[in-house]
């Protein structure tokens, strides 16, 4: 196949988790070239212009879309597949609309809980409807990805707290922000990649918390995941198991996880993050659309698990495209 890879268009001394798509790029560029596709790769630019011509230098039968942000914004990333689509040239992952969908993290809450899917109460501003009393929320972007702004300091108690950790935010990083009901539980990453008869649900990954001090919020931060030399890094490792010791428990995560993908029209590949409420019961944190496929992150990790290599599973994302 001959086949166009789209990224992110990255600037010099860009923090962590934006530079990791170039990291992720490359790596899925060579998996492509291994399994004997031509590929061309380039930075994507909300160009009509650009974008023609980048399809037509390349010519391309496909384009493998790793778009993760436009103008350095996550909740644009779906610009990049709605003018592909407007083309019709067919791309890995998701389409606009599911990217869209999942990138405004509040709209998905509501369609979770309209479906009757569990997801924790969350509260937005300006008026903060239905907070009450001294709750513990963790105050996170309602459509930046990656941990921005996560950190001891976004787990607060109280209607004072959450306003005015919210305001800290947003004058730091900017957009909006807004307050979710913690759950104190296990977390967990459920995988999922697209076969020819539904999505197929790769082991699920757990995130634990080892030698994580008592009095400490239990939160996968953005040191734990971009600062590989951090303390919290090696205290969050990701493993693998849960489908043997709880079967009960994956089942139930495999089911909501499914029924997840197909409320949201998702194509491709996608993850599902959860965490368990202060009863063990499941609740939908985040869906994620195209997430990271950087060699050593969660998704390839699952891949494995299943007997997947890295090659194989980039090969599997590219024709699950022309079959959409």
């Amino acid at each position: 196949m001959r086949v166009l890879l789209l990224h992110s268009d990255v600037p010099p001394g860009a923090p962590p988790d934006e530079l990791d798509t170039l990291v992720t790029a490359a790596a899925v560029a060579a998996a492509l070239r291994a399994q004997g596709h031509c590929v061309t790769q380039a930075a994507f630019a909300a160009d009509r212009s650009g974008v023609d011509r980048a399809i037509a230098d390349s010519c391309a039968d496909v384009v493998f879309n790793l778009v993760e942000s436009v103008f350095g914004l996550d909740n644009l990333a779906g610009i990049a597949p709605a003018m592909l689509d407007r083309r019709g040239i067919s791309f890995t992952g998701a389409s606009a609309v599911a990217i869209g969908c999942c990138a405004d993290k509040p709209f998905t809450k509501r369609l979770l809980r309209a479906a009757g899917l569990p997801t924790p109460d969350w509260f937005e501003p300006p008026h903060w409807e239905g907070f009450a009393g001294d709750r513990l929320c963790v105050v996170k972007s309602a459509t930046e990805d990656c941990s921005v702004g996560l950190d001891d300091g976004s787990v607060v108690r109280g209607s004072n707290a959450v306003r005015a950790r919210a305001a800290l935010c947003a004058a730091r990083h900017g957009g909006n922000w807004f307050a979710e009901a913690y759950c104190p539980g296990r977390e967990f990453n459920v995988s999922l990649l697209e076969t020819e008869t539904g999505p197929r649900v790769l082991p699920i990954a757990e995130i634990q918390f080892s030698d994580w001090q008592p009095n400490r919020p239990r939160l996968v931060g953005y040191a734990a995941k971009w600062d590989l030399q951090s303390p919290d890094c090696a205290a969050t490792p990701r493993v693998f198991g849960i489908d043997t010791e709880a079967p009960e428990l994956a089942r139930r995560l495999q089911q909501l996880s499914c029924a997840a993908w197909h409320l949201l029209g998702l194509q491709g590949y996608a993850r599902v993050d959860f965490r368990l409420d202060a009863d063990s019961a499941p609740a939908i944190l985040e869906i994620n659309p195209n997430p990271c496929l950087e060699p050593e992150a969660g998704f390839a990790a699952a891949a494995l698990q299943a007997g997947i290599s890295y090659a194989d599973l980039v090969d599997r994302i590219l024709f699950a495209a022309l079959r959409d």
